[in-house]
């Protein structure tokens, strides 16, 4: 392809520069989708922008930001670079890195975004992205392995243990786009909700259309498919956790019973008096009441306690899965429970999770835990208890009756099924613990 080859007549050098900055852009496409087929959906579904002011490529999950001028220049010199950019940020989408912050430290976790990406686009073996590995990449890659930090998650805790210096250093080298348009935490937009939805249904469709090929996954495709697979993991263990919402009214305009037209016509005929006011309330499905117990025994890992604590508090908030007034409780216990910490609302779970230490060590057994639950409930001190979440290895002992509320056991790896009680739901994190 050649920059030379357009006969249009645009208006102005602006115009001119989008307009082949553009057809760039449907050349890169085409480049990686003759690589990468099972993601023609994801390929395609960004709206370019053309928007000065940026070096590189940026996104926030419905809209690819770009440079023309520069988009072109580049073209000219690394056409390679730009297939890879492009590729690195539908990864990102692909991966939710947009939306997984969770207050984090923003530089850290962009460049532990940027690496997992990296990673995964320089193990494909494509020769649309392929490159030589400088040896910064090649060590960091050995010790991501080595650690199995294959996770932005986990990139951003070894990050964590690394001086300042170390840390500068890895986020140059992985630098590859601008992260300037990621929704911030605290101003999450429907839209942006929207565009997180859209994604997770095409990470799903990628994983249909690769199985579908009928061809045994290369090895660096294979990398790619087993992240989406996590990501996959993380949206059952969401649909998982909804299983604990109750129904219940909350002071809220419902939008289903509020008509705008005779709202604003009246604002509009009497100044300040609406024809109809929205109702006040709404049902919708929350949590309110809620009990994680954590398995701190010597057998169960702290760190994966800690990862699988921060992701459930994060499924559960981010689409605003509490009501407002909440209770939750956390148990630590191993063959008694070691420590019981209230939360009645996120800025206490944050603030629980930065300060979280494991308590226990000792042998398993489930029973104390449900015997104090039943203590509080006598107490009074939980009154409309809908469930209860035990994170666990499953090496421990049962209780012999179920309880009155829905209890669901959440193990790592394999665990002895044939012990687990029938009343209990059970959900599967598997072995990769990408939390």
């Amino acid at each position: 392809m050649s920059l030379n080859d357009y006969h249009g007549k645009p208006q102005s050098q602006e115009e001119w520069q989008n307009q082949m900055a553009q057809k760039v852009l449907r050349y890169v496409q085409k480049e990686l989708y003759q690589d990468l087929r099972f993601l023609d959906v994801a390929l395609s579904a960004l709206v370019w922008q053309p928007l000065e002011g940026i070096a590189t490529l940026a996104t926030d999950g419905s809209r690819m930001y770009f440079p023309a001028e520069r988009i072109c220049r580049i073209f000219q010199t690394n056409p390679l670079y730009l297939n890879r950019v492009y590729l690195h940020e539908i990864l990102h989408c692909l991966f939710s890195h947009l939306w997984l912050q969770q207050g984090r430290e923003k530089a850290l976790w962009d460049a532990a975004c940027d690496i997992e990406v990296e990673y995964v686009v320089d193990h494909l073996e494509k020769s649309s992205v392929k490159r030589a590995l400088s040896w910064q990449r090649q060590q960091m890659y050995r010790e991501m392995e080595e650690k199995k930090s294959m996770s932005a998650a986990k990139i951003y805790a070894d990050l964590l243990e690394k001086n300042r210096e170390e840390q500068e250093k890895l986020r140059v080298e992985f630098y590859t786009d601008n992260h300037k348009f990621w929704p911030e935490e605290e101003k999450k937009s429907p839209v942006q909700n929207q565009a997180k939805d859209m994604w997770d249904k095409i990470s799903r469709q990628s994983q249909m259309q690769k199985e579908q090929q009928g061809r045994e996954p290369e090895k660096g495709e294979q990398t790619l498919l087993r992240r989406l697979k996590v990501e996959k993991s993380r949206r059952s263990y969401q649909e998982f956790l909804r299983k604990f919402a109750v129904l219940r009214e909350e002071m809220q305009c419902d939008p289903d019973t509020f008509d705008l037209n005779f709202y604003t016509y009246g604002l509009e005929l009497y100044g300040n008096m609406p024809l109809i006011e929205p109702m006040e309330s709404r049902e919708i499905m929350r949590i309110q009441e809620f009990v994680v117990v954590l398995d701190t025994s010597y057998s169960t890992d702290g760190e994966l306690i800690k990862r699988f604590l921060r992701e459930t508090f994060t499924l559960l908030t981010e689409k605003d899965s509490f009501f407002h007034k909440c209770h939750i409780r956390i148990l630590q216990c191993d063959d008694g429970v070691r420590e019981d910490t209230k939360i009645t609302d996120t800025a206490e779970m944050e603030t629980f999770l930065q300060q979280f230490t494991v308590v226990g060590g000792g042998g398993t057994d489930f029973r104390p835990a449900f015997s104090y639950v039943a203590g509080l409930q006598e107490k009074g001190e939980l009154r409309q208890l809908r469930g209860l979440l035990y994170f666990t290895d499953g090496k421990g002992i049962y209780p012999a009756k179920p309880p009155n509320y829905d209890v669901a056991f959440c193990y790592l790896d394999d665990y002895e099924k044939e012990q687990v009680p029938p009343w209990a739901m059970r959900f599967e994190i598997g072995g990769t613990h990408e939390y």
